[in-house]
């Protein structure tokens, strides 16, 4: 995922890790204060500690690094700890954030998503993968149907059912905006206009 205002997030506000990749963070609650929240985080570069982040662990080339702050700050990281999904990617390229996480299932997704979505209205899902089931491979995305508008959902659904994408086609434009009761060239640029949106988010 990425968002293109992390300011609210504490890791952005280092500059020292500007332009680095960062391995496996975590954010918790401090257990001796609910108001404060600990970071964690790894990295396989040399990285010079600043302000309040302090080196933990050492492993050949991985570091392990802690800091504490406030809790209540609008950091993605943090939403997603509470819902239990951790954080194995996060890059700052160019003063946008981009996380890679895992969920435990679709329904979890789903709700962390909406989440995200409230929470950062600049968030932008770039892919989306789910584990392969055996020997199938699976390469998915999130399509976010909230882009398209309800009359272009009752249209696309419509041409759906009644067999507008199959092939040979079960029905055409005039037939199903007969159904729609509206002008054949109004149905074909709501299609038109719901594809596009799809098509961004499979691209």
């Amino acid at each position: 995922m990425e968002f293109r205002t992390p300011e609210g997030c504490p890791l952005a506000k280092h500059s020292a890790l500007a332009e680095a990749t960062i391995h496996s963070v975590a954010v918790n609650a401090r257990p001796s204060d609910d108001t404060e929240l600990v970071t964690e985080f790894s990295m396989d570069a040399e990285y010079d500690p600043e302000g309040d982040i302090t080196p933990i662990f050492s492993h050949g080339s991985t570091r392990r690094y802690r800091f504490v702050h406030e809790d209540g700050v609008n950091c993605p990281c943090e939403c997603l700890g509470q819902h239990g999904c951790p954080v194995t990617r996060y890059d700052i390229r160019e003063g946008t954030l981009i996380l890679i996480f895992y969920a435990d299932g679709y329904d979890q997704l789903q709700d962390v998503i909406a989440d995200l979505r409230e929470r950062f209205p600049d968030v932008d899902i770039k892919r989306f993968v789910r584990s392969p089931a055996g020997e199938r491979t699976r390469d998915l995305v999130f399509v976010d149907r909230g882009k398209l508008t309800a009359r272009q959902r009752q249209i696309l659904r419509k041409a759906y059912e009644m067999g507008y994408f199959e092939r040979p086609r079960q029905a055409n434009a005039t037939e199903i905006a007969e159904a729609l009761d509206i002008n054949p060239s109004t149905f074909s640029e709501h299609l038109a206009a719901a594809e596009s949106k799809i098509l961004g988010d499979l691209f």
